[in-house]
């Protein structure tokens, strides 16, 4: 192949423009998706930049439009909603149902008190309107005990253990679960879930927060 040939392949490369971008992301309108988000939960954009590090100030400004989010600041966003990162691309035409396949779930290691090896995997994507989150959790069997701390709000947590044993101390009750028990809680209570040492567990946890 010649070198003009070459240089005119090249030159019929098809390339994104900047501004089309940008109008796609407008289109989407990410910067009102996260104030539905913010006001759902009631929360300010003070408490919502403590929580991402972002300055409240261009918080507001991504929530009018006036700048375009990076992915980094994005990411930072759905992480204080428990959302996926395609949350915010995501057609808003209602559907009847959706699938998340096991290869597209994010599995997240949590660094625990006791360095224990306790893995989580969100599956908020499968519930748009943030009215529940849904989770599997995984305790791996280690040398010592397995400790999982959920965090405290207003709202219900529900808790189905699939595989193992846990044992649950809600204030100050301490409950035996094993798999096919089921546990209703109200997560304003401090407690926690222990799985024993060298043993394995896994459970669904799935948490709502109380709506004013």
């Amino acid at each position: 192949m010649h070198v003009d040939e070459e240089k005119r392949i090249d030159n019929e490369v098809d390339v994104v423009d900047a501004e089309q971008a940008e109008n796609v992301i407008g289109q989407k309108a990410i910067g009102e998706r996260i104030r539905r988000l913010r006001m759902k939960r009631s929360m300010g954009l003070v408490e919502l930049g403590r929580q991402t590090g972002l300055s409240a100030s261009f918080l507001s400004q991504l929530e009018t439009g006036r700048v375009v989010p990076t992915v980094r600041n994005l990411a930072r966003i759905a992480m204080a909603f428990n959302k996926d990162l395609s949350y915010f691309f995501r057609e808003d035409a209602p559907v009847s149902f959706r699938i998340l396949r096991q290869n597209e779930r994010v599995r997240l290691q949590r660094t625990l008190p006791t360095g224990s090896n306790f893995l989580s995997e969100n599956l908020s994507t499968l519930v748009t309107d943030g009215s529940m989150v849904p989770c599997i959790a995984e305790f791996r069997a280690t040398l010592e005990e397995v400790v999982f701390y959920p965090r405290i709000f207003e709202g219900i947590e529900f808790t189905l253990v699939v595989k193992g044993t846990l044992t649950l101390i809600s204030e100050s009750e301490t409950r035996i679960l094993e798999a096919g028990d089921v546990a209703w809680l109200d997560a304003i209570r401090k407690r926690s879930y222990t799985c024993a040492p060298g043993e394995d567990a896994r459970a669904i946890i799935i948490t709502r927060h109380r709506r004013n």
